[in-house]
């Protein structure tokens, strides 16, 4: 670890592993007790910064791009999640300690591993420890133990909720055929028709006409008649076309949807609005 580190240089600044890839920025940094050097750095990552990871600053340096680290992301990432709030347990120490695989020092004849320096104003010229890079006002007290970053509102929480998206396909829901076919049916139609019948005119004999003769005669007349005569022919009657037409109505659908919803609670266990 670089001795000429200071906590004030460290704030702010990105965070590269080994491969170069960038982690997050220094949120806080952390004092060891025996040497009063810089031995943690808190990383802000996760969405818009809004979870810390602790980083072993053991073998690192600075360089102008960041604090480069020897721990690799996904090693900062499996990370055991503890709050930065101040100071770190001796339990919480060696948990971190055994997480990078590293040795753990002996504890300060208090018991306490190492104290955050960001606003602790710890001495040994450390009154300005872990004020940012742009000169943070050292007078604020009240900014003790908590990052700039935290300050402005670093303790948000998105709430989401899901929606029904609702649209149409087109399936197929069935087949119509248009097929013609042959039936046999009786009709009865009246048609007029005419036959001669024979009708005997007579006629008397005026006075003066002799002459004549007696004897036999014959005449043949021929009757006529109609009758029906019955001729078949096919003639178009009707067309036929098959189309499909739009209609448009309407139907309910429905479906279960998740939704987030916020909850706070105090130490005593009541609800907050």
């Amino acid at each position: 670890m670089a001795k000429t580190m200071q906590p004030q240089e460290l704030i702010d600044s990105a965070v590269v592993d080994p491969a170069g890839n960038k982690l997050g920025k220094v949120g806080n940094v952390y004092l060891a007790d025996t040497t009063r050097q810089p031995e943690w750095i808190t990383v802000k990552t996760g969405l818009f910064g809004t979870k810390e990871s602790f980083v072993p600053l053991s073998g690192a340096h600075t360089d102008k791009d960041g604090v480069h680290v020897r721990v690799d992301k996904d090693a900062v990432s499996d990370a055991p999640r503890i709050d930065a709030d101040g100071h770190l347990s001796p339990e919480e120490s060696a948990q971190l300690y055994q997480h990078y695989g590293l040795p753990v020092p002996r504890t300060s004849p208090d018991g306490r591993m190492d104290d955050r320096a960001q606003g602790r104003g710890t001495g040994q010229g450390m009154a300005d420890a872990g004020r940012g890079k742009a000169g943070m006002d050292g007078g604020k007290a009240g900014m003790s133990g908590r990052g700039k970053s935290e300050m402005d509102g670093d303790r948000t929480m998105t709430r989401s909720e899901e929606r029904l998206n609702v649209g149409t396909e087109q399936v197929e829901t069935g087949h119509v055929r248009l097929r013609k076919y042959v039936v046999t049916e009786e009709q009865q139609v009246t048609v007029p028709v005419r036959h001669e019948e024979v009708r005997i005119e007579r006629e008397p004999i005026k006075d003066g006409q002799r002459g004549a003769e007696i004897g036999e005669d014959e005449q043949d007349l021929v009757l006529h008649a109609e009758k029906p005569v019955v001729h078949k022919e096919a003639v178009p009657v009707e067309r036929v076309r098959l189309r499909a037409e739009t209609v448009t109505d309407e139907q309910t659908v429905s479906g279960k949807v998740r939704k987030e919803q916020f909850e706070v609670t105090d130490d005593n266990g009541k609800h907050r609005k």
